[in-house]
């Protein structure tokens, strides 16, 4: 069966380079053939592991390496993934898969076009599948056959990063479709209103599923590793973050586009950079340039081989860019104080933030190369990226109102006197009643903000009560993400500002208090799981008539020698009481056991907020439906 998957991975390659080469020579109908083929016959592959992985079939190494025979279901089945060649595998998986969509849903009535757009996702994925097949291959074998697997490791055994990888490539390798539109659209010398509608489709299919793998590493970062927080700028986590913020420039700017015909250059450059920061994501996991406690399969020789597809793909296409786009026409003229200008400046600030965050992330390894040694965490990140978007966030609600061309400056002083005023009540409230730093209440302003205009612009738009409902979905997904960024700053705001921690170390039937809460320690025990034992606390949290009973564990894993931490959460509507267990201590002849302890406030509407985007993002995916006799 591995055979068979190896072989249908060799004929997914030459279906790809067919599916390249018949693309760039505009043979339409053949190139979208190939990709369905390639896609089909890698997706049989791909089920080969599966299958063998399910079976702990340990006559492959993949399998040997990353299972175990007493593991559950379903982290044999993340353990395809939870690896370096099993993720390149789901990487050119989705590629393909991208490739054979297009195939079947891309209808722009210019099928030259097409068909080139097909043929450089035709070379995307060959290039992937080379990689894969020559590189890193996950189809060797053992013989003989080892009776037991090394098992996954163990902080990949969870649910929300068994589904984080599938829904992260889902996002990175969706912006590889958006690049092949752009150099198609380049080659071609059109990047016009149909080009602009074709790929605001694609880019949005690749930017829910990638906000979602974000909020599900979040997730799992803050609930897994004991912690306490929901993001901590690390390499990793700044390795999706900045395709995202290229894919909200590039979702903004394709607006621009589609509606005016402007922006035509930009927009083609965005959706390759896009792609480009996706390329650079997966080199930095798997490279081992950088040290994080995401990073995994770590190989410096291979991650050169990334760096060099980065160099080449990114170096053909901008190229490219250089060449055609001086000869992309231009849009309808406009004027800084309009609608383009709002949007251009937001994407200069988008794309300013991501730079941002790209130096923060490597001024380590520059450092180091000059035999210094400098870390960047927090504080960099606070002083340089908070402010910049703070003051993009803070004009949102007033320029969103703003027309084509030129805008009606009129009612802005009316803006200008309502944020201020917004701000001055939230900055005397943190100061007399809340106690909170003057920063957060101007987050909190900032967050009701937003909100506020969001609605407003519903209003606006509608005119009457009565037609709010008859809003078309795109202009519902624009006010959902508008208002799940206020959201999300508000949730941020105050639980960065108003967590609470302590560390506690009690003994059997030992008390302390946090937060308000008394937290009593009935005892720990020892437990059992399927691949894994560990030390379960069990604890009684009190707070007023509030009673909660909490049990952290902390696992060990023999297959793999790992520990993990499983922290215990409870829920109170207004924020989490969040325990981790810590280790063992003898203090004057007493068992101890130390506990971190913190209470998180309003930490998820850090969560809901995203939630909230990424479903404002796919109601402006749903196509319009066009109204009968409409001009």
């Amino acid at each position: 069966m591995i055979e068979l998957g190896h072989l249908a991975a060799f004929l997914a390659l030459a279906a790809s380079l067919a599916q390249g080469v018949l693309g760039l020579t505009g043979a339409r109908a053949l190139a979208g053939r190939a990709a369905i083929v390639a896609f089909a016959v890698m997706s049989l592959s791909f089920a080969t592991l599966l299958v063998a992985f399910a079976q702990s079939d340990f006559s492959l190494a993949l399998a040997v390496n990353n299972s175990h025979t007493l593991k559950p279901m379903i982290y044999k089945l993340a353990g395809v993934w939870g690896n370096h060649e099993g993720s390149m595998a789901l990487w050119c998986l989705v590629t393909l898969g991208f490739g054979a969509a297009g195939a079947l849903w891309m209808r722009t009535g210019r099928d030259v076009f097409e068909a080139r757009a097909l043929g450089v996702q035709g070379w995307l994925a060959t290039g992937s599948l080379a990689y894969l097949l020559f590189a890193s291959s996950p189809y060797l074998r053992l013989d003989p056959a080892p009776l037991q697997g090394a098992g996954l490791n163990p902080v990949l055994q969870d649910v929300a990063l068994a589904s984080h990888p599938p829904m992260l490539y889902l996002g990175y390798v969706g912006f590889s479709f958006v690049f092949a539109l752009a150099a198609a659209g380049l080659i071609d010398g059109r990047i016009d209103r149909a080009w602009a509608k074709e790929a605001r489709r694609w880019a949005l299919a690749a930017f829910i599923p990638l906000t979602i793998g974000i909020a599900l590493g979040s997730y799992w970062a803050y609930y897994e590793l004991g912690w306490g927080g929901w993001w901590f700028w690390d390499p990793v986590e700044n390795a999706s973050l900045m395709p995202w913020l290229i894919g909200a420039a590039l979702l903004h700017s394709v607006v621009v586009t589609e509606k005016r015909g402007s922006f035509a250059a930009w927009t083609a450059l965005l959706a390759v950079l896009a792609f480009l920061f996706s390329i650079m994501g997966a080199f930095l996991v798997r490279s081992g340039v950088l040290t994080s406690v995401h990073a995994f399969a770590v190989d410096p020789k291979r991650g050169m081989l990334l760096l060099g597809g980065l160099v080449v793909y990114g170096g053909l296409a901008l190229c490219l860019f250089a060449v055609r786009a001086p000869k992309l026409e231009g849009g309808k003229p406009w004027q800084m104080l309009s609608r383009e200008g709002a949007l251009a400046t937001n994407n200069v600030v988008l794309v300013v933030a991501a730079l941002t965050v790209l130096l923060g992330t490597l001024f380590p390894l520059i450092a180091e190369a000059t035999g210094r040694t400098i870390s960047v965490g927090e504080p960099y990140f606070r002083l340089t990226f908070v402010p910049m978007l703070a003051a993009l966030l803070a004009v949102l609600p007033v320029v969103q109102a703003w027309t084509w061309g030129k805008a009606d400056l009129s009612g802005v002083w009316k803006w200008a006197a309502g944020g201020v005023g917004l701000v001055a009540v939230f900055l005397l409230l943190g100061v007399s009643l809340w106690d909170i730093p003057l920063g957060a209440a101007f987050g909190l302003a900032l967050a009701i903000w937003l909100i506020f205009g969001a609605l407003w612009e519903v209003r606006r738009r509608a005119v009457t009560l009565a037609r709010v409902l008859r809003l078309p979905l795109r202009v519902w997904g624009m006010t959902l993400a508008h208002i799940g960024l206020g959201v999300f700053i508000m949730g941020a705001v105050v639980e960065t500002t108003q967590r609470y921690e302590a560390t506690l170390a009690l003994p059997a039937g030992g008390s302390g208090t946090v937060a308000g809460w008394h937290i009593t320690l009935k005892d720990v025990h020892a437990v059992e799981g399927p691949n894994w034992y560990a030390d379960k606390a069990v604890l009684t949290a009190r707070k007023g008539s509030i009673k909660a009973e909490m049990a952290p564990t902390k696992r060990y894993y023999p297959a793999s020698r790992m520990p993990t931490t499983e922290t215990a959460i409870h829920k109170t509507g207004g924020g989490d009481l969040y325990i981790a267990l810590g280790d063992r201590r003898d203090v004057d002849g007493e068992t101890r056991w130390v506990f971190r302890v913190y209470f998180n406030p309003l930490i998820d509407f850090v969560y809901l907020g995203v939630m909230l985007m990424g479903l404002g993002a796919l109601f402006s995916l749903v196509p319009a439906r066009r109204r009968r006799n409409a001009p």
